[in-house]
């Protein structure tokens, strides 16, 4: 059964304003919860040695635990500790850390977020998934930042694979994954409350409260406010782009037997902001002009993950999700409901073969409906898109040190059709410090009803003795699958006991990009009055070729301080095909830094005093006229006791105000990145 018949405004009602805290208290008491401290005194990720570091489990690579010295891809692990340190309220600003990764802020509530280049506002060739669960929205074939809103507290790591991951996840998982992995409930028993303000968010309020449920689960209720003020342009005047809204939201863990668990959890949202668009007038004369639009979502999603141990060892799962969205943008109502069915089983086969494979079932019910005055349109409006896929993947044991993993995922779409995205690890882990490996894969990004059925008008083009002349842009059924072949190597190592490095190089190779390929003029007839049109149409007519490499290393200055540092390379080339008269293509490596680095500081200052801060550094995009910058954060946390702590974050100190994107789409005009500072206070009782 979907979310779609979800009350539009239950994020709001649940929790109206401030006085969701007071009702919160009353609801859950103010009894302390020694749980709670507990988990507020736990060490920190500053005081760890590096060899719990290495040893790092992560699932995303292979819908499997593995360490990171036994994994052959390219992960960072952003760690429940990174995160607290951080100071960072959202996603994005927590993304920033990852190498690889190119975080940009559009405005005050959009951003353009990818892997490895090709940077948009949605960022279509990166997947991203809370607790294996796509937030990948096919109506805009990319990712709603403004709709990930989880609370840090609740997270437990992000893992960012640079680099492909369709064998095990599937179509758009091109450039990289982005997995954030929440807490169990059983970490999260107890009373926890957090209050901020400051000059970008003038408040925000998270309550939570978990218990536990019988003798063998547990289970959490939360919810959250926030209110984010407008940022302003480049010549200092308010943008349109305040952004508040409400999430609510539960999770529950469940031991049904020694053999059997049940996770079950669902959240919903309500967030309003805006922006200022790029709007198409038909006149007469036909112009683009600014117009401010309101930006309002409802959205609802609910998961059910069975898993279950088999006499032998081996496991299965069973994990069902629903996600529902209802966004209104720039004149346009979307909807989006997804309901997703997903198997797998784990198991050895012999002493030297390590096996999973699954099943994968989801159908998607998607719409459009523009206002009639509004110059965007889906055909169909309304479309029932059905994915079926299987995969496998095997981890062979040559040797004790020597590990070869192949696999491939096959699916079948509404659009393309057959699909498949095999790949290839060869892992060596010449001693318990240092890994070597390599990996080939193949990744599709699957095109959609937008791109075989949209028409907008994109924008005027001034034409010598005509006057302006309007551009529309289609989608056309000849649209087939980006495909990217990709190869890479890295290396892995703890150098010493107080230094670790990790490094990748990789080749990327892409065919069938998209292109719009324009047609032959005509004069049409718009709003009654004649008018030329520059038709354009989506192709797939384009190629590119990425040479990159990142680094990160990790130093362990002295027992309370640690040093964590990253660089990026990356060198991009598009080009049309023979016969291709896209005039855009070659320009998309410009929105894209050549270089990225950054060094980070955890510093311990006794017991209750942390000091933490990161410097990065992001080059030019050459393709949009924004110089370079350097971007500082601090932030100065003291823990009074067990039960409370306070701290104050300062963003993007170094810099007054600058610009990190242009959006060509014209859907959100940008604004500038400026300071800001807030004080945060945290309660566990």
């Amino acid at each position: 059964m979907g979310l779609r018949n979800l009350p539009g405004r239950c994020a709001a009602v649940l929790f109206p304003g401030r006085c969701a805290a007071v009702l919160f208290l009353v609801c859950v008491g103010f009894q302390p919860s020694a749980r709670a401290q507990t988990a507020a005194a736990a060490g920190n990720i500053a005081s760890a040695s590096l060899e719990e570091l290495m040893d790092i489990e992560v699932t995303s690579v292979s819908k499997k635990e593995q360490t990171l010295s036994r994994t052959g891809a390219a992960v960072f692990v952003i760690s429940q500790e990174d995160v607290r340190r951080s100071g960072a309220s959202n996603i994005p600003d927590l993304l920033r850390m990852a190498p690889g990764v190119q975080v940009a802020q559009i405005d005050s509530n959009q951003w353009a977020i990818t892997i490895r280049g090709f940077n948009n506002l949605y960022s279509n060739k990166v997947l991203v998934l809370i607790d294996g669960r796509s937030v990948y929205a096919n109506s805009y074939s990319g990712v709603f930042w403004d709709q990930l809103d989880i609370a840090p507290e609740n997270i437990e790591r992000i893992e960012v694979i640079r680099g492909p991951g369709g064998t095990v996840w599937g179509a758009n998982a091109v450039n990289g994954v982005i997995n954030i992995i929440t807490k169990s409930a059983a970490d999260t028993k107890g009373r926890l409350a957090t209050f901020s303000s400051g000059t970008r968010e003038t408040d925000a309020a998270f309550l939570q409260y978990g218990a536990d449920t019988g003798a063998r689960g547990a289970y959490r209720v939360f919810g959250k406010y926030f209110n984010s003020n407008k940022s302003t342009f480049a010549g200092g005047s308010p943008a349109a782009d305040g952004w508040r809204g409400g999430t609510g939201g539960f999770r529950a863990d469940l031991g049904l037997s020694s053999r059997d668990t049940l996770s079950l959890q669902g959240e919903f949202r309500d967030t309003t902001g805006g922006g200022t668009t790029r709007a198409i007038v038909s006149g007469p004369p036909v112009a683009a002009l600014s117009a401010n639009v309101p930006v309002d979502n409802q959205s609802g999603d609910f998961l059910a993950r069975w898993e279950h141990t088999l006499k032998g060892g081996s496991s299965t799962s069973l994990q069902i999700y629903d996600t529902a969205l209802s966004r209104h943008q720039s004149g346009v109502l979307m909807a989006e409901n997804s309901t997703d069915f997903e198997f797998e089983h784990h198991f050895a086969s012999g002493a030297r073969q390590d096996i999973v494979w699954g099943l994968d079932y989801r159908v998607s019910r998607e719409s459009e409906h523009p206002r009639t005055d509004y110059a965007f349109a889906v055909a169909p409006a309304v479309r029932v898109d059905n994915l079926a896929a299987v995969f496998a993947q095997d981890e062979i044991s040559l040797s004790k040190s020597v590990f070869l993993t192949l696999g491939s995922k096959f699916e079948h779409n509404s659009y393309t059709g057959f699909e498949y995205e095999p790949s290839a690890q060869l892992v060596w882990q010449k001693s318990d410090r240092t890994t070597f490996w390599a990996s080939g894969a193949r990744a599709i990004r699957q095109p959609d009803g937008f791109d075989f059925g949209v028409n907008f008008r994109y924008g005027v083009v001034p034409v010598p003795g005509v006057g302006p002349a309007l551009v529309t842009i289609s989608g056309s059924k000849a649209v087939v699958a980006e495909e990217l072949r990709d190869f890479e190597i890295g290396y892995r190592s703890q150098v010493s006991k107080r230094i670790s490095l990790d490094m990748t190089a990789f080749l990327a190779i892409y065919n069938h990009l998209q292109t719009s390929e324009p047609g032959t003029p005509y004069v049409g007839v718009i709003g009654g009055v004649p008018q030329l049109v520059v038709p354009e149409t989506f192709g797939s007519n384009a190629h590119a070729r990425n040479l990159g490499g990142e680094l990160s290393a990790t130093w362990k200055v002295a027992s309370p301080w640690k040093l964590t540092g990253a660089y990026s390379l990356l060198s991009m080339s598009e080009h049309q095909n023979p016969g291709s008269r896209d005039t855009v293509a070659t320009a998309i490596p410009g929105d894209a830094p050549r270089h990225q680095a950054q060094v980070r500081s955890q510093l311990n200052l006794g017991k209750r005093f942390d000091w933490d801060g990161s410097l990065k550094y992001v080059s030019q995009l050459r393709g949009q006229a924004i110089p370079g910058y350097f971007r500082l954060d601090t932030r100065f946390a003291w823990r009074l006791n067990n039960a409370w702590e306070l701290s104050v974050t300062g963003q993007n100190l170094s810099s007054g105000r600058h610009f990190e994107f242009i959006d060509i789409s014209g859907l959100f005009l940008s604004t500038a990145a400026t300071r800001q500072a807030f004080a945060k206070l945290t309660w566990r009782f």
